[in-house]
């Protein structure tokens, strides 16, 4: 996996290989709060967004910023259609 994309949907498996991290230290995040998540009956979806916030809060906000530029100018374009 090279790159993280924000938006994706991650399992706790693939977030754990990104991370690099054992399958303790994942839960051990998930149940602190570090890492937010989603529960689809009985596993854990994790958006790219978190990974990004736990690997590098300045490349999280980074990606935050631009997909909100993204969107502004998309919802300005698309509004009088």
């Amino acid at each position: 996996m090279n790159e993280i994309k924000p938006n994706a949907v991650y399992t706790t498996q693939e977030a754990q290989e990104v991370l690099k991290i054992s399958d303790s230290t994942m839960k051990r995040l998930l149940k602190k709060g570090l890492i937010k998540a989603n529960k689809i009956g009985k596993q854990y979806r994790i958006l790219g967004h978190e990974l990004l916030k736990i690997l590098s809060p300045v490349v999280d906000e980074k990606a935050t910023d631009l997909y909100q530029k993204v969107k502004i100018k998309t919802i300005a374009k698309t509004k009088d259609w």
